[in-house]
């Protein structure tokens, strides 16, 4: 079993529960941090005194306070552990339910599992844990399964993410077209950029640009 891990999560009573689940499985060390840059240092300062983490527990969406953060949601805490300690296994446990960002996790950021969390998802959050000590990969929630099926997802490309963004921002083509130039997306012209909203609002069988960005925001893409 893990010997060492970390809990980041910014509520105290999901993370006491969370934190006693773990004593149940006798595991040795468990220390938890309510922010993310916290959680990163703690992750930094293992590595350097070289008795690192093995397991790290993490939520999605930390609230903001008084406190000037560098690292502000779960995704850029992993993205940077990843840099640092690339082979630590990561749970993610989450409200979270876009099929997207949860793809995103697996696909980009190569998370070990996804647990959502709900009134089952403690006892769900100790299975899983020994399931990612056994080295299975790809785990996710059994109400979120359908996620990481979802094939439509993962033909979107990033351009058409980023198409979806300066929409929903309210951008006109005008503007997208001089965005995506200074971003060195192509193509960028006019003409281009509409046929490619044509093409997703074909896609996602959407009757204007505004049931698009309904519908994209509905799958967390923007």
């Amino acid at each position: 079993m893990f010997q060492k891990v970390l809990v980041a999560e910014d509520l105290d009573t999901i993370s006491l529960a969370v934190v006693q689940a773990l004593e149940e499985l006798e595991i040795v060390a468990i220390h938890h941090a309510k922010y993310c840059d916290e959680a990163f240092l703690k992750i930094k300062r293992a590595l350097h005194d070289g008795v690192p983490y093995d397991l790290l527990i993490s939520d999605l969406s930390f609230k903001t306070d008084h406190r000037d953060t560098i690292l502000g949601s779960g995704e850029a805490l992993i993205e940077a552990i990843k840099k640092v300690q690339p082979d630590l296994k990561i749970i993610v446990f989450s409200i979270e339910d876009k099929s997207f960002r949860i793809q995103n996790l697996f696909k980009t950021l190569g998370i070990n599992a996804y647990i959502s969390k709900g009134r089952n998802s403690i006892p769900e959050l100790q299975k899983t844990v020994h399931r990612v000590y056994a080295n299975n990969l790809q785990l996710v929630s059994p109400e979120l399964a359908h996620a990481l099926r979802d094939k439509t997802i993962f033909e979107i490309e990033a351009y058409d993410i980023a198409l979806l963004k300066a929409l929903s921002k309210g951008l006109t083509l005008e503007e997208i077209a001089e965005e995506f130039k200074t971003l060195g997306f192509v193509p960028n012209g006019m003409s281009s950029l509409e046929k490619r909203i044509n093409k997703l609002k074909v896609y996602f069988k959407a009757n204007n640009n505004v049931h698009l960005i309904a519908l994209a925001k509905d799958l967390g893409l923007v």
